[in-house]
């Protein structure tokens, strides 16, 4: 099934522009006024809702699976049924990978910038690459006090696994990725899927990313 989701379509195949998260802090509802049904959400989202829900207050979600498998839908349809008073923080991977090639730099730039200074109580920022000048661009400062969504290839990294409550992996069949992904970025991504696909094969076969995953899930 498919989310509806602004963030789903007409978005760029090299994003350049900032796509922020909601506003700051985290409240979680009580347990017994915590219903999926109740609140209308679908199916494919109500496991997710719940593992957040008993992850405690401020938890790190991170949701990872293959292009067009339907990460971004997922991640915008969590904050807008965030169980809590305050939504949370929501970080894209699209928004740090440095260029086609650089799945493995946002990996590394997701545990030593944003993951690993959290858990440290450190500050913790991220910095957006620019697909339009191919270059790093400003930072963006995290908020210690608010829940984390990070969407995106890549996110569940071996070494995200002790950094993180929610590990979430979204599945998708192969056909469907692809046309949802040219659909979504057009021909830009064509002219880079197989090279996109190698990359991704090969952190497959390191990270083992499904199998650190919490919540498993097929779009």
């Amino acid at each position: 099934m498919r989310f509806s989701s602004a963030s789903d379509s007409g978005s760029p195949a090299s994003p350049s522009g900032l796509r922020c998260g909601p506003k700051p802090g985290v409240s979680f509802l009580p347990d017994a006024l915590f219903e999926p049904a109740a609140l209308g959400v679908t199916p494919l989202l109500a496991p997710l809702l719940l593992a957040v829900a008993a992850a405690g207050a401020n938890p790190v979600i991170l949701i990872d699976g293959p292009s067009g498998a339907g990460k971004s839908t997922l991640a915008d349809a969590l904050a807008q049924h965030w169980p809590g008073t305050v939504r949370p923080q929501l970080v894209r991977m699209d928004d740090i990978y440095p260029g086609w090639d650089g799945l493995d730099a946002a990996v590394h730039h997701l545990q030593h910038h944003v993951l690993q200074p959290r858990h440290d109580a450190l500050p913790a920022a991220w910095q957006r690459y620019d697909w339009g000048e191919n270059e790093a661009a400003e930072w963006h400062p995290l908020d210690p006090t608010r829940a984390l969504i990070v969407e995106g290839c890549g996110t569940l990294a071996a070494a995200h696994e002790p950094l993180s409550q929610v590990r979430v992996w979204l599945a998708a069949d192969d056909a469907l990725r692809k046309r949802r992904a040219l659909d979504r970025d057009g021909e830009a991504f064509r002219a880079h899927w197989d090279q996109w696909q190698q990359e991704w094969a090969t952190y497959l076969g390191r990270e083992a990313p499904q199998s650190r995953a919490t919540v498993r899930l097929r779009s």
